[in-house]
């Protein structure tokens, strides 16, 4: 079996480009910002450009003025830009202008299923984890302890 390693930047770039043209294009996660919804290495996402007004919650696709690639969610949109942040994260990073963002995620394949909004856990992170930033270290601690005392 040959590998071919390929720059991300690169490889991102590309599948940009074919998420402009109105084509839906899927990338393996990485990275563990999405956490737990998404894991790395495990789960997929299906982007395509913006069909819509984006709104809290969507998980869109954006391009830092670094140049790095990120799938975050939106946390909250003013009228200085748009605020994200990952499902693991409690920091807020914005604001981020409307051309950084060039792709909303509309369908992910979790833990090898296809999840599109309507489903439960979709709509809990969409709706529910993206109100609770300032409380997601606390959720998060208990359910380890909850897990752990079924060990």
């Amino acid at each position: 079996m040959n590998t071919r390693v390929v720059d991300t930047n690169e490889y991102v770039s590309a599948l940009r480009e074919l998420a402009e043209e109105g084509r839906v294009v899927s990338m393996l996660i990485a990275g563990s910002s999405m956490s737990p919804f998404l894991c790395h290495n495990r789960d997929y996402i299906y982007f395509t450009r913006p069909d819509r007004e984006l709104r809290r919650g969507d998980m869109v696709f954006y391009q830092r003025d670094t140049g790095q690639y990120v799938m975050h969610r939106i946390y909250k949109k003013k009228t200085d830009g748009y605020y994200m942040a990952g499902d693991a994260q409690t920091q807020i990073e914005g604001p981020l202008r409307r051309d950084q963002i060039f792709a909303r995620i509309i369908k992910v394949k979790r833990k090898g299923k296809i999840l599109r909004p309507g489903n439960f856990w979709w709509e809990f992170f969409e709706h529910v984890w993206i109100r609770i930033i300032p409380l997601r270290k606390v959720v998060e601690k208990g359910y380890s302890l909850l897990s752990w005392k079924k060990q």
